[in-house]
């Protein structure tokens, strides 16, 4: 298993490594790690989100349930799946192929990129913050295993709705936050100008979230980044993958839900 080593500068300049139109997607992913993969659509309540994809495939020999984000390639992509952003239906569908998963005793393997989760107009109407509320509360309680890797940007609560997992890796320049730099710095500077940092305070890259016992796995990229060599990556997600299922499965479900629960209960405590 790859094992970053500690490097909480620059963060900057991982954030523009990781939005780079090259870099690898959920997509490319699927097609290297997965076999037989079988994508599944609509949330059976408004229709379906090209923002998150999932569907049924195999892993080695293992039936999974595959879950991701979508960031396309170029301008009419990224239209297509909204830059990423989900609107409540997409997390809706994420959480029925969840459940499908516990029902058959599939785990549930999550790919999180994503700026945050789409903030209009439309989305509030039909219930973005309880379909998001929803995943926090149903994937806590999933009876099965549940590991989630953040490929490029996991942002806020529209990256934790497919962040709750018995493990959570990250790629070596991945980025994990509470809000967006410049959210950051709109909301305490009210100067977006400063989102560089914003990104600096935040401590959000994967060794900051690693030493903060957040991130379990740093998963390694090749030098200069994962575009440069995506079949060398998902050599390296299928390795941690591997040896994270194996341990995973292994464990009574009891054990495995308290120690799910205890791992989110942890992140926060302070002392003075």
């Amino acid at each position: 298993m790859n094992i970053s080593p500690a490097n909480t500068s620059g963060t900057w300049k991982k954030i523009e490594l990781i939005r780079q139109p090259s870099r690898p997607t959920v997509k490319d992913y699927i097609q290297l790690i997965f076999s037989q993969f079988y994508e599944m659509h609509g949330d059976r309540l408004f229709g379906d989100d090209e923002a998150i994809m999932g569907g049924v495939a195999l892993f080695g020999e293992t039936p999974v349930t595959v879950i991701g984000q979508v960031k396309g390639k170029n301008f009419e992509e990224n239209k297509k799946h909204n830059f990423a952003m989900p609107h409540p239906e997409g997390y809706r569908k994420a959480l029925r192929l969840a459940k499908q998963a516990e029902k058959f005793a599939r785990p549930v393997i999550c790919f999180v990129d994503t700026p945050g989760a789409f903030c209009g107009v439309a989305a509030e109407e039909r219930g973005q913050g309880e379909a998001i509320a929803q995943n926090l509360m149903e994937f806590m309680q999933l009876q099965t295993p549940i590991i989630s890797i953040v490929t490029g940007e996991g942002g806020s609560g529209g990256a934790l709705a497919l962040g709750i997992c018995d493990e959570l890796a990250m790629l070596e320049n991945a980025v994990y936050s509470v809000i967006s730099p410049r959210g950051c710095a709109n909301i305490l500077w009210k100067d977006a100008s400063r989102e560089k940092e914003a990104a600096e305070l935040l401590k959000i890259t994967a060794q900051d979230l690693k030493d903060f016992g957040i991130c379990d796995y740093i998963i390694k990229e090749p030098p200069g980044g994962a575009h440069l060599s995506v079949g060398e990556t998902a050599e390296a997600i299928m390795e941690y993958l591997f040896d994270a299922l194996n341990k995973i499965s292994q464990k009574d479900v009891a054990i495995m839900l308290q120690e799910r629960y205890n791992k989110f209960r942890r992140i926060g405590e302070f002392e003075e």
